[in-house]
């Protein structure tokens, strides 16, 4: 029995098995083998076969975006109109067959679109390339998910379960739970708040699954066996993710505002050219950037070149970015700005920086 089957196994009894308090332990031991075999399926293959075309593509830019979709909803359209590179588009699917690569400039950030190949059902087991496309999406910042808004919900659920199943948790917190194997003294268990999900019993089962036998582990929220399960695993990756309904010119007003109110979701038309500056700043705020201007002593500041940081970058962080000696010989700081009580203020190199703040450093 080959470890798909195993899987689809687990899936079907998991769908047959009855949720209450009785069948927890059961379903939880099912999750943790369900979650091992899937780690094994991503694994690649010892034997070495013949070296296919690599998919990555060199990361490059403040940030980088992965665009996501069924083959046909418009992933190169959207990439040749935000960016300055030209995707081959036709109306077949799978027009795209490697990674493509652009650039969006937008508020003196560049920001890397990367256009991959269609996802199919099953992409997650291999079909049609999945595996490659789902390692690149795991390397970006956000993920943006392009959605025919003429098929409705079925596409949304249909990703999301492929990315799920290969460890990518989107719009989700890490689970804050404490957990580190020891040597030996057996399983430490506590929680500070009550857990209506999980029990020492079902957390001991999920341990020994992976033949972990001595434990430290602290639920610090009340989570889920398959959170537990991401703890111990460890390879998760947490990204924020863009829904995006392209092609809404086909659908009726109501039918578009209704998903324009949907958390996370954006509607445009690559095709009419509608509502694309609104995603623009959508995928601003979700890769959390803020631009920040230097100034030299006694001249007015450089609004044409910007530093791009992560939001809650420190005053040390800017110096690292402005040369990496440059935070040894740091004196002080003047910063004019929102993230000052008065301009300019004296600040040190832990002061956090915001949005479009003015920056001046004094050398000692």
């Amino acid at each position: 029995m080959g470890i798909l089957e195993k899987i689809a196994e687990i899936e079907r009894e998991i769908s047959r098995t009855q949720k209450n308090k009785a069948t927890e332990y059961h379903l939880g031991l099912l999750k943790a083998k369900l979650a091992k075999y899937r780690a094994q399926l991503l694994e690649p293959s010892k034997s070495s076969g013949a070296k296919g075309e690599g998919f990555d593509v060199m990361k490059s830019g403040d940030a980088r975006v992965a665009l996501i979709g069924f083959p046909s909803v418009g992933k190169s359209t959207f990439l040749s109109l935000m960016t300055s590179t030209e995707s081959e588009t036709a109306s077949y699917e799978f027009t795209t067959l490697t990674c493509i690569p652009g650039v969006i400039e937008y508020k003196g950030a560049n920001i890397q679109l990367l256009d991959l190949p269609g996802i199919i059902e099953g992409a997650a087991q291999g079909k049609g390339r999945g595996r490659q496309v789902i390692a690149v999406a795991r390397t970006a910042d956000v993920v943006i998910m392009m959605l025919d808004a003429t098929k409705g919900e079925v596409q949304r659920e249909l990703l999301e379960k492929e990315l799920e199943s290969v460890g990518i948790r989107l719009n989700c917190p890490k689970p804050n739970i404490y957990f580190k194997p020891k040597k030996g003294g057996g399983l430490s268990y506590n929680s500070t708040v009550p857990l209506t999900h999980c029990s020492e019993k079902l957390v001991q089962l999920i341990l020994h699954e992976y033949k972990i036998f001595n434990a430290e582990v602290l639920f610090r929220e009340d989570s889920t066996p398959d959170e537990f399960i991401d703890v111990i695993v460890g390879n998760r990756v947490h990204m924020p993710c863009l829904y995006v309904y392209n092609k809404v010119d086909q659908i009726s007003i109501e039918e578009v505002d209704r998903l324009a109110r949907r958390p996370n979701s954006v509607v445009i038309s690559c095709g009419m050219k509608l509502n694309l500056d609104f995603l623009l700043e959508q995928l601003w705020e979700y890769l959390a950037l803020i631009c920040i201007y230097t100034k030299k002593r006694g001249e007015r500041p450089d609004f044409s070149d910007p530093i791009i940081m992560r939001r809650g970058a420190s005053v040390e962080h800017v110096c690292h970015r402005i040369h990496r000696t440059l935070a040894s010989q740091f004196k002080y700081a003047l910063v004019w700005g929102t993230s000052t009580k008065y301009s300019p203020q004296r600040v040190g190199l832990t002061h956090i920086m915001e949005h479009e703040d003015v920056i001046q450093i004094v050398k000692k």
